[in-house]
């Protein structure tokens, strides 16, 4: 997780965001626990009342869950389901952009495509 935080989000959400991507890329995996609010806010400088309301969202989409003197968990199928709902906003959402951007550069789709098979990492 970045212990350097941008000026134009809560820092909540940017701390709720890092434990997505983490989660998508594996880093932390289903069933296992995550850092105490308190470490989390130690480690990050920043105050327990933030870290938790990142844990709280996290809760609230189904993704944690919180054992009772035990910490908050990360759920089984988090991960499945993270990326049904991520893959969801990237194609309503960012690839709409993307292929308006595509179009008003004048680039080549066949050419794009072709970079992207050769540069892609399987």
């Amino acid at each position: 997780m970045a212990t350097q935080w941008k000026n134009d989000q809560p820092i909540y959400l940017q701390l709720k965001e890092q434990i997505l991507a983490m989660i998508i890329d594996g880093a932390l995996k289903e069933g296992e626990a995550l850092p105490s609010v308190r470490k989390v806010a130690v480690d990050y400088q920043i105050n327990p009342i933030t870290a938790s309301k990142a844990y709280a969202e996290l809760v609230d989409e189904g993704l944690v869950e919180k054992r009772r003197g035990l910490g908050m968990f990360i759920l089984e199928g988090a991960r499945k389901n993270l990326l049904k709902t991520e893959q969801e906003k990237f194609l309503t959402k960012e690839w709409p952009e993307i292929i308006k951007r595509i179009s008003l550069l004048g680039l080549d789709t066949k050419k794009l495509i072709k970079s992207a098979e050769q540069n892609s990492i399987n």
